[in-house]
């Protein structure tokens, strides 16, 4: 017996111990559902009140010294006073949610039984008759399963969900109530295909939802959040409790907001985090459309943490569109012809390595074929070559020889390439002999060399030119470093597009001619997804279709970081054991693996593992031919479009009627899915097709053997397999699942065991036979495991990176919305000028007094404040407070000194036209810019027109942080890329990363914080003409809400792969005009949106 059984039968398994955990909160439910059940109708909706009730006292304190800390803000207090409130405001938010998960525990088994009480009622009545309260008849209004009959509301059990009419039958299981238990705590439910996890959900989004905090319930597409909100809702409203989705509303409208104001709000994970950067990027409170992250049950859960969450989300404008743009297309012929000469040179080189192993030049012809590996590790007639007795073994012994010593004598293989390829690091770079072919095309030898930096900026230092003539070399240097770098950027994703991303595996042109990435996990086409680094376009180029412009980032964020921003945050799926370490380490989300309500029937068959492709897919339509005869449904999985139209086209030779669904012909995903489980259909799908719905299958099939899953290949991820697996053997069918590989395969050529190929050398395996063994299997499963240990390692070092980029983003976005809600701009006024005069003390280490006072009058139009005797004699932490204080007293005096002229305009239009006006504007100028304040003239007139300064330092403060932040985000895009370099020097990227962005930051800060003191500190009333006083109070334009609905947003990538990016960033040279449209895209122009007062 292994030691890991041994540890098994003493400890239990991981399951066992959580079922353990579980159990008597199951009991209890189960009991206080034997009691709930018998209740009338309106007892049961009145039980419910009282628990609403009950978590209402709970909140009150909280609410209610949170509300009291909101009107002393709105006092004339001093700025330390309102910090320690701010402070105690934030400690009672996390309080509260504490106290609140307290009594959600204590009242989980009454709320868990009142919803399984519910859906029994609505599964054994047509018809459920309450006493009709106000929340039924403003219902009936707008939704069909409830009718008012005098003092009655009659809810019906059957309503329209995702187009079609359903009948509710429906009545949670035990191991459903288990589930529902493990995502009130917080953790992952794993629940095998067809146990219902949309009904589990009911039970955990309920008892929350009584909080009134709102339950957020994430879904992978709009279809299925769409779906499941009108599926689920009657449940929710028959108890009183609001239900929207975010997806059927448009963004940034009053309808999202009130979506999200619901107590239960369904949404696309996109969607969420989108109207997250949105809301970060409005100007105005009343355009917030979120309220606080308090719960969110994401479903699919290892599809949008696991896959998606190492790729950003991204709003985005439009940039002039660039030079960059069209080199793409320039350079594509020059890229075609290299690869065409490297594909003919590694078709010659493999036929030598062939005749140098046939004449018993063993060493030779390995050499050979590990020089056609590194060219074009694709190339079919190379993969078939190595798939022979022998071969594979032979090409991996050269391949270890070269690799030895850092790779030293790695050049005798390479340099006769034109470029060299890894495959596992997805990286590509060019040779020597490539360069020249280059080279030579455009009669420039240099035309794709980069310069010597270091030497080249020292020889102009060393030179005799002067300071100025120095510059004028310097810059003529960087500009072409830019352009060379540029250059070879741009042929690198060229090389990549022609010899690392196929057609109809990786992407598909779209009707309209669009580059559509192809998901690897599902075979969906991923909608606005685009590669990043300027690959997308290489694609698009190498395609001969339109090159899209380039875009400037406003907001980004991946879902990795959207989703930890919660209170509380569970998942569920059907597979997430296998990347339960990472669901831990990143999100500290614990997976625990639900029974299954009936013992799972299906049979798992051991892989069949053949030589080649072609007897591997011979193999499959026998075998389907012999299913179908049998009266069996067979659903084939294959893991690319290619592979998809292949077999059907075998199927066809065969005359094997069949439906092919892929990325093609995902519009039919409902239809065929719905075919699927019917006697002696055959369906071919890539690999994960039809997840969110299940495949029902009639007596005659079960009595037939129920569904047969064939796959055609393990794909790199063991959940994509497990997946596929579960499309049979739901509740307790009858199935049975078998994949077939071969050596041809991705995942056996990159991480296949060099002991299998050895073995089947030995056995003397023809291409017919099949090997089939748990010793194989288990073999494949351990290159599974290598490659998710891999790409786990990626998504953390990624999530490191982005880390980074999120606490910067949270610090701003704080800020910013403090700014915007005017609560606490004192507090951060005041804390600018702390900064800033800590720093310029620090910078004015060994200034006489004259040259501060005249690099402080420079920059901020004020006098220190003290005189040199103080300079010279003070320590610098007295000097930084008297500067603060200085600072302090001049922005008090400008305020006062504007609230007095302004005032009294204010209280002559208040008392006497009070009634008309709403707001109104003031030109306020530093000396450089004017800008046309707007602000509330009731609360101006009821502040003695200290709301004057509150809305100027808004203003002013938003204005400031937008502009710096979006540079910031560029700033870090090109260090990210550039820092890569540093593995050269044998140092860690991500260390200089963290060290440099650091540096970025607090620059940026030091720049935020003088930009915005430098305009309050010159604030003044504007003069129109010197010799005309200062203008009067006008009426403001009404305020119009800013559109984001036509601004770009895209789920971009983090990075294509571990290799540097050498892509400058993109500066925007180009200056807005003020009529020009604002780059936003709410239509408005730049002066009457993000440009307003400002130009």
């Amino acid at each position: 017996m292994a030691l890991a059984d041994i540890i098994k039968k003493m400890f239990g398994t991981k399951s066992d111990r959580d079922m353990k955990q579980v159990r008597p909160i199951l009991d209890k439910v189960l009991a206080e559902y034997a009691t709930i059940d018998k209740l009338s109708n309106d007892e049961l909706r009145a039980l419910t009140e009282d628990l609403k009730k009950k978590l209402r006292e709970c909140e009150a304190p909280f609410e209610k010294r949170i509300a009291e800390i909101k009107d002393e803000f709105e006092k004339d207090i001093p700025v330390e006073e309102k910090e320690t409130l701010a402070t105690e405001s934030d400690k009672l938010v996390k309080e509260e949610d504490k106290e609140i998960e307290r009594v959600l525990d204590e009242i989980l088994p009454k709320a868990f039984a009142i919803m399984k009480s519910t859906a029994r009622r609505f599964a054994q009545n047509p018809v459920v008759e309450v006493t009709a309260n106000d929340f039924d008849r403003n219902l009936s209004t707008t939704r069909d399963f409830v009718k008012i009959e005098g003092d009655k509301a009659l809810w019906q059990n059957h309503w329209m969900a995702g187009g079609n009419e359903v009948t509710w039958d429906m009545v949670h299981y035990d191991v459903q109530i288990i589930g529902g238990i493990v995502l009130h705590q917080g953790k992952i439910s794993e629940m095998a295909t067809g146990e219902g996890k949309t009904l589990v959900a009911t039970l955990p989004v309920f008892l929350n939802a009584l909080a009134g905090k709102g339950v957020h319930m994430v879904t992978v597409n709009d279809y299925l959040s769409k779906r499941d909100s009108e599926w689920m809702e009657p449940l929710y409203m028959f108890h009183g409790l609001s239900v929207d989705c975010i997806d059927k509303h448009e963004p940034n409208s009053d309808a999202r907001r009130k979506a999200y104001e619901c107590d239960v709000t369904f949404g696309t994970n996109n969607e969420f985090g989108f109207d997250y950067l949105r809301d970060n990027m409005a100007t105005r409170m009343s355009d917030l459309v979120q309220r606080k992250h308090h719960f969110a049950i994401v479903d699919e859960v290892d599809s949008v943490l696991i896959d998606d969450a190492r790729t950003p989300l991204i709003i985005s404008g439009p940039v002039a569109k660039t030079q960059d743009d069209e080199q793409y297309k320039i350079f594509r012929p020059y890229v075609e012809k290299l690869y065409a000469s490297q594909k003919s040179f590694v078709t010659k080189t493999l036929n030598e390595a062939k005749k140098a192993i046939a004449d018993g030049k063993e060493d030779e012809g390995a050499k050979l074929l590990f020089r056609c590996h590194k060219g074009l590790p694709k190339y079919q007639p190379l993969i078939k070559f190595l798939s022979e007795p022998g071969m594979k073994q032979l090409m991996q012994k050269a391949e270890n020889f070269y690799i030895q010593d850092n790779e030293r004598q790695m050049p005798e293989v390479t340099d006769p390439l034109y470029f060299v390829i890894n495959e596992q690091q997805h990286s590509i770079e060019l040779t020597d002999k490539g360069h020249d072919v280059l080279a030579a095309e455009v009669s420039d030898p240099n035309f794709f060399v980069l310069p010597d930096m270091g030497s080249m900026l020292a020889d102009i230092e060393k030179s005799s030119l002067s300071e100025a003539e120095k510059h004028e070399k310097k810059d003529a240097l960087m500009e072409d470093y830019a352009l060379k770098n540029e250059r070879v950027h741009t042929m690198i994703q060229l090389l990549k597009a022609y010899a690392m991303f196929e057609k109809n595996v990786d992407y598909i042109i779209s009707e309209d001619g669009k580059v559509k990435i192809v998901d690897e996990q599902t075979g969906r086409i991923m909608e606005g997804r685009r590669w990043s680094d300027g690959l997308h376009q290489a694609v698009e180029a190498k395609e001969n279709v339109a090159v899209e412009a380039a875009t400037q980032t406003f907001a980004t964020i991946t879902l990795q970081n959207y989703f930890r921003m919660y209170h509380k945050l569970a998942g569920m799926t059907g597979t997430a054991e296998t990347e339960a370490g990472e669901f831990w380490s990143i999100y500290k989300l614990d997976v625990v693996v639900i029974p299954t309500n009936k013992p799972i029937l299906r049979i798992d068959e051991e892989d069949k593992i053949y030589k080649t492709k072609k007897a591997k897919y011979a193999a499959v339509i026998n075998r389907v031919e012999e299913l179908r005869k049998a009266g069996r449904p067979v659903l084939v999985g294959t893991t690319d479009v290619d592979t998809s139209e292949l077999l059907s086209r075998m199927l066809k030779m065969r005359g094997i009627p069949h439906n092919v669904l892929n990325a093609k012909q995902f519009a039919r995903e409902a239809e065929i899915v719905a075919q699927a489980g019917q006697s002696s259909t055959v369906t071919v799908a890539t690999n994960m097709a039809g997840r969110g719905t299940d495949i029902k299958l009639s007596p005659e099939v079960k009595a037939a053997g129920g569904l047969a899953i064939i796959g055609t290949e393990r794909h790199d991820s063991r959940r994509v397999d497990r997946q596929l697996r579960g499309r049979a053997g739901r509740q307790g069918d009858p199935g049975s699942s078998t994949f077939y590989v071969s050596f041809e395969d991705k995942l056996m050529r990159l991480f296949g065991s060099d002991k299998i190929a050895a073995m089947v050398d030995k056995m003397g395996m023809t291409e017919e036979d099949a090997l089939e063994s748990k010793y194989l299997s288990r073999s494949i499963e351990t290159a599974q495991k290598k490659v998710e240990e891999n790409n786990f390692g990626i998504r953390k070092r990624l999530l490191e990176y982005d880390d980074v980029m999120n606490y910067q983003r949270e610090a701003i976005y704080s800020r910013r919305r403090n700014a915007m809600s005017g609560e606490r701009i004192e507090i951060d006024v005041m804390n600018m000028m702390i900064d800033a005069a800590d720093v310029m003390v620090e910078k004015a280490e060994g200034m006489s007094y004259a040259d501060f006072s005249d690099s402080l009058m420079g920059q901020l139009s004020i006098d220190p404040g003290f005189d040199e005797a103080f300079w010279t004699s003070s320590k610098k932490e007295e000097i930084k407070k008297a500067l603060t204080a200085q600072m302090n007293a001049v922005y008090n005096r400008r305020m006062a000194a504007m609230i007095e002229k302004v005032y009294p305009f204010i209280k002559e239009i208040q008392e006497t036209q009070g009634e008309k006006w709403q707001n109104i504007a003031v030109p306020i100028t530093d000396g450089r810019k004017v800008l046309q304040l707007t602000f509330n003239l009731k609360k101006a007139y009821e502040t003695q027109g200290r709301e004057l300064a509150k809305s100027l330092s808004k203003v002013i403060i938003l204005y400031q942080i937008d502009e710096h932040w979006k540079q910031q985000l560029r700033d870090l895009d090109d260090l990210r890329q550039s820092v890569q370099n540093a593995a050269y020097e044998q140092k860690d990227p991500l260390v200089i990363y963290k060290l440099e962005s650091y540096n970025l930051f607090a620059s940026m800060l030091e720049a935020l914080d003088k930009d915005v003191l430098s305009f309050l500190l010159r604030a003044t009333i504007f003069l129109k003409q010197p010799d005309q006083t200062e203008q009067a109070p006008r009426e403001a334009a009404p305020q119009r809400r800013q559109d984001m609905s036509r601004m770009q947003t895209q789920h971009g990538d983090l990075a294509t792969n571990g290799a540097p990016k050498t892509r400058m960033p993109i500066h925007v040279d180009k200056k807005i005009g003020r009529n020009d449209p604002c780059p936003c895209g709410s239509g408005l122009k730049y002066k009457n949106c993000h440009g307003k007062g400002l130009v």
